[in-house]
């Protein structure tokens, strides 16, 4: 797939995510034809009429045709070479329930979800390998350090995309790369993925100290042994030559264990300050990744039985109602 040859590029999901990466797509001077599903058709009339997602990055101005806004996913699919998933792993078997292995034959299938799908517990390569047999050549992923909300603000940016197929992941790159975006390519498609999962339960475990009044140094240690972890992890379930430092490991994991714009912190933070599972999802308003990744991660390792214990403390707090106090003074003692 040349880089330089114009593609439909489809953008599925309608959070701030998604937005960010429509942003990112119609800035690229390349300007490859950018389609954009959403599931709410009132939101598309918004954004047809002002330029604008009401609900999410509303700063934002959208530089998409009205004619490629829309609601008929298998319809623009049908029209499109690159499909890209940007909605919560949760929810992206039922967003994508109409479609078939028919209508991911031949297409770039590239996923920009950073969880599990909960239902099988795997991550989304295998499961559109898997569920649609979109071979992985044919998939891409796309992983940080990158906040929505600081691409929306432009500022400098840097983006992963992994693939088993050098020149995917390259024309990803490219389509992506703009004045404010800076992108790199590696072939780890099941590292990167896994490693932009698992750091989501870290920073949940990050808000949850925070909000018990833990301090910068603590957070160090906790951060610090949560890469550990992830190289543990990855190291097992995919053994090949990776450099657990680069930015699509280490890097991702810091800006969402630390940022003011991360929702999995966010949501940690309002557990450890005593909100219910329930009512901090309500408040947010926002999928927090961290806490469906916590129960599917902790399914998948009674396989590998990789030492984990900030995964399971957070598995413990958000699904077993464990005290964060307690559950968490357990495990400064199993940290170094």
């Amino acid at each position: 797939m040349s880089s330089e040859e114009k593609k439909n590029i489809v953008v599925i999901g309608g959070g701030s995510w998604a937005t960010a990466i429509v942003k990112m797509l119609t800035d690229n001077s390349q300007k490859h034809i950018i389609h954009w599903w959403m599931r709410n058709a009132e939101d598309i009339e918004h954004l047809k009429k002002y330029r604008h997602n009401p609900r999410y990055l509303s700063s934002v101005e959208i530089n998409v045709l009205p004619e490629n806004l829309t609601t008929d996913l298998k319809g623009t699919i049908t029209k499109c070479d690159v499909l890209i998933l940007a909605v919560p792993a949760a929810f992206l078997k039922s967003a994508i329930a109409e479609l078939s292995e028919e209508d991911f034959k031949n297409k770039i299938v590239v996923s920009a979800i950073k969880g599990f799908e909960p239902s099988d517990n795997l991550i989304i390569g295998e499961f559109l390998n898997t569920r649609y047999n979109v071979s992985f050549n044919n998939i891409a992923v796309i992983t940080g350090p990158c906040h929505a909300e600081e691409v929306a603000l432009e500022k400098l940016s840097y983006l992963t995309i992994a693939s088993q197929n050098t020149a995917v992941a390259e024309f990803i790159a490219g389509a992506l790369n703009n004045r404010y975006i800076k992108t790199t390519v590696s072939d780890d498609i099941y590292g990167t993925e896994y490693a932009a999962v698992l750091k989501n339960i870290f920073a949940v475990a990050s808000g949850i100290c925070h909000g018990l009044g833990y301090g910068d140094n603590f957070q160090a240690v906790l951060i610090s042994n949560g890469l550990q972890e992830i190289k543990r992890f990855v190291d097992a379930v995919h053994p090949i030559d990776r450099d657990i430092k680069d930015s699509a490991y280490l890097g991702d994991l810091l800006v969402t264990a630390y940022s003011q714009f991360s929702r999995n912190r966010t949501f940690g933070n309002m557990i450890g300050k005593g909100y219910s599972v329930k009512s901090a999802q309500l408040e947010m308003n926002m999928i927090a990744e961290g806490y469906y990744a916590a129960k599917c991660l902790h399914e998948i390792n009674r396989t590998y039985k990789v030492y984990m214990p900030i995964s399971r403390a957070v598995y413990a707090i958000l699904y077993e109602n464990i005290s964060p106090s307690m559950e968490i003074r357990l495990l400064t003692e199993k940290l170094s």
